[in-house]
């Protein structure tokens, strides 16, 4: 793994084995221990193989991120027990630019974050193409720092607001954009575009946000001027979350270079080695990295793009900014 500025204390602090053991998990093809000998044991593959089960079979025909039945579990229902916990959001986040057109926020006592992504294409118009994302994040956290303590937080309402304000700033560019809150045990969210979120239990994907596109790496975008998508377009939803889950947020930069199946895999190893949501959300910024400089290997976006584009043998990672936000749910009762 590549030891980017952002990501080198966590490269120090977590395991030795474990950078090694997630170079061979997911074909980094970089290591820093050598080999093993012929007929040796090789430590690092037995390791990442009992903490990274292989990923289920998937169909030619399936899309391998699609969020829908191959990677989504059913959810339990909550017991009384898990409504009256007071559960809390302990997070952190990971954000390796590429044009510097992402944005984001959280705080831990509202139990509130968010991310944006400013969209590239009016950068070739000679406009600030972070000018829109950045006023979103900016405008949503004051509002939030305004905030009574323990009150609960409405992500659309907050979205709402937040654009509002931004528009007003006659802000250039457009956005994507996800902000999501934890109101006792249920997780709320609003969102619009490819700015994207999964929630994790025990290591598997119990729900995937999916992305709203007019078509293909066009995703539905909110500007000033009325020229973008109405915020009334925004995905809302909440579920119960419990005490151990993962969220795991980020913009197209993160998920159009990780699988659905490889974020399980990370999450795993992540929670058998004890993993601070810091060093999880360098890990995954980290192997998306690496994805979206390369030129062979298979992406989601890649994998899309033939689908789309049928005939054309397009392989590789789409380089881009990659914001990551991990953060992991606490029980404080």
């Amino acid at each position: 793994m590549e030891k980017l500025e952002q990501i080198k204390q966590t490269l120090s602090e977590i395991d030795d084995r474990t950078p090694d053991a997630l170079c061979v998990a997911f074909s980094l093809g970089y290591r820093v221990s050598p080999a093993p000998a012929p007929g040796e044991e090789d430590r690092v593959a037995s390791f990442a193989a009992s903490v990274l089960p292989p990923p289920p079979l998937v169909s030619e025909d399936a899309d391998a991120n699609e969020p829908g039945e191959l990677h989504e579990v059913p959810l339990a229902s909550t017991s009384e027990d898990d409504a009256t916990k007071v559960l809390r959001m302990e997070w952190a986040s990971c954000y390796l630019p590429d044009h510097d057109e992402d944005a984001h926020f959280g705080h831990d006592e509202a139990g509130v974050l968010g991310v944006a992504d400013g969209v590239g294409g009016y950068r070739n118009r000679g406009v600030d193409a972070a000018a829109f994302s950045r006023g979103l994040m900016t405008s949503a956290f004051m509002h939030v720092l305004a905030i009574k303590p323990g009150t609960a937080v409405c992500p659309y309402t907050l979205l709402e607001r937040a654009y509002d304000e931004t528009v007003a700033s006659a802000a250039s560019g457009a956005s994507t954009t996800v902000i999501l809150s934890l109101a006792g045990s249920v997780l709320k969210w609003a969102y619009i575009g490819d700015s994207a979120f999964a929630v994790l239990r025990g290591g598997n994907i119990v729900h995937r946000s999916r992305a709203q596109q007019s078509y293909f790496n066009c995703p539905f975008q909110i500007s000033a001027g009325g020229k973008g998508d109405s915020i009334a377009k925004a995905d809302v939803g909440e579920m119960p979350v419990r005490d151990g889950d993962v969220v795991v947020a980020g913009t197209d930069g993160m998920f159009d270079n990780v699988f659905d199946a490889e974020l399980e895999r990370v999450v795993r190893m992540g929670t058998a080695q004890g993993y601070s949501p810091k060093n999880m959300a360098d890990v995954v910024a980290g192997i998306a990295y690496e994805m979206s400089r390369s030129p062979t290997k298979d992406s989601p976006f890649s994998t899309e793009y033939q689908k789309q584009a049928a005939g054309v043998g397009f392989h590789g990672g789409k380089p881009d900014d990659i914001t990551v936000v991990v953060a992991f749910i606490r029980d404080l009762s």
